[in-house]
């Protein structure tokens, strides 16, 4: 198949999908290497895509559900304990959490896309943070990070601050 071809099939693809695509998935799916399907997701997106790259996989910005509110919050702890517990309970009132983001001395803001809204999410995103033995990327700022959370309506995202504060994982203004 042509590179073009599989590109489009592959946007096409990632649009029609209400779930998370998985890149080694796609590879054997489109005959390539895991590799070539990263690249090619990278192209779309520097060609204004709405693809967005997460632990679970790949997701069409567009597919991600219903209306929303979002706000950003300011987080901090130290343990992985307390890394389990504040993304259960964002998800546990029906946030979903889209990102994590860190300020860098020298890059600026840095960013990961995570896209959990689910105890299995978590429950993955935990997992796969033990089995990689990776840094967490608020390990660079002493445990100080931003989320971007998203729930259905003002209530529900003023609960899950409520019951983050009252945890001690928001910071304080």
């Amino acid at each position: 198949m042509k590179t073009k071809v599989r590109r489009k099939k592959l946007l096409q693809r990632l649009k029609k999908s209400q779930q998370a695509l998985i890149g080694s998935q796609l590879a054997e799916e489109f005959g390539v290497s895991r590799q070539v399907i990263v690249q090619d997701i990278a192209l779309l997106r520097a060609q204004g895509e709405k693809i967005v790259a997460t632990s679970q996989g790949y997701f069409y910005e567009e597919n991600l559900g219903m209306p929303t509110v979002k706000a950003s919050i300011a987080c901090h702890h130290d343990d992985q304990e307390e890394l389990k517990d504040e993304l259960l309970t964002v998800v546990n009132y029906g946030g979903r959490i889209i990102d994590v983001k860190v300020e860098h001395p020298i890059y600026g803001e840095l960013c990961g896309n995570l896209m959990i809204s689910s105890v299995e999410d978590v429950e993955n995103f935990v997992n796969n943070y033990h089995q990689n033995e990776a840094a967490l990327l608020s390990k660079l700022t002493d445990g100080v990070h931003l989320h971007t959370i998203e729930a259905v309506n003002e209530q529900v995202l003023g609960k899950i601050k409520e019951e983050l504060d009252e945890k001690g994982y928001l910071l304080e203004e």
